[in-house]
């Protein structure tokens, strides 16, 4: 099957039978390929998991060698909406090519994503009718929080991890995260690493993976 976007699969070794999906969504200016590592350590501990890692639908505004989720050049919140929207709307598309392909529901899929990718992994993971296995965010934030409480549809479980000398996306969205999602009654998990800029480190992946082994 042809997918509306770029992807890297990851499939289960010696054919076995796809059980789960891990959706990964990469950052402002990567690719599938990128993030797709996590999958290096994963795959371990989840043999009957499909991996998949699509490249953003629009070439990085900043770096044309990646890709974006949506347009960072421009500050205008209502811009950015729009385009967080639009996004919204491929990324639905696609999962529900991969439900299709693979023969899964919603309820055996994890979203996931680091930075840009966290903050459509929360938009698209709540805005949906019917609840994600869990939703594992990292480095990342909710874009517009009055947008997302009038459009979310399910309190799928989340785990958010960011790190604590993080320049790019600062960890006090972290904070903030928990608390909208608290507040609109979703059951989240908070981790802060110390002495972690923005990235994923080992400690982060080790966390996301226990997380995702007791939902899926």
């Amino acid at each position: 099957m042809t997918f509306c976007l770029n992807t890297q699969i990851i499939k289960p070794e010696n054919g076995m039978k796809i059980q789960n999906a891990i959706i990964l969504l990469h950052g402002y200016g990567g690719d599938g390929k990128d993030i797709s590592a996590l999958s290096l350590n994963w795959k371990r501990h989840m043999p009957n998991t499909v991996f998949i890692c699509p490249d953003g639908h629009e070439t990085c505004m900043i770096n044309s060698s990646g890709y974006q989720w949506f347009d960072l050049t421009k500050e205008d919140p209502d811009y950015i909406l729009k385009q967080t929207i639009k996004s919204e709307n491929v990324i639905k598309k696609f999962i529900e090519e991969i439900k299709f392909e693979f023969n899964l529901s919603n309820s055996q899929i994890c979203l996931s994503g680091f930075s840009q990718g966290c903050m459509m992994s929360l938009n698209v993971g709540l805005t949906v009718e019917e609840n994600f296995c869990c939703i594992v965010g990292f480095s990342g934030k909710i874009i517009n929080k009055n947008d997302l409480k009038n459009r979310m549809k399910n309190r799928t479980n989340t785990l958010l991890i960011h790190g604590e000398a993080d320049q790019v996306v600062p960890s006090t969205h972290l904070l903030e995260a928990e608390d909208f999602l608290i507040r609109n009654n979703v059951s989240v998990k908070t981790f802060l690493i110390k002495n972690c800029d923005h990235h994923i480190p080992i400690e982060a992946s080790s966390k996301a993976l226990n997380f995702i082994l007791k939902k899926i």
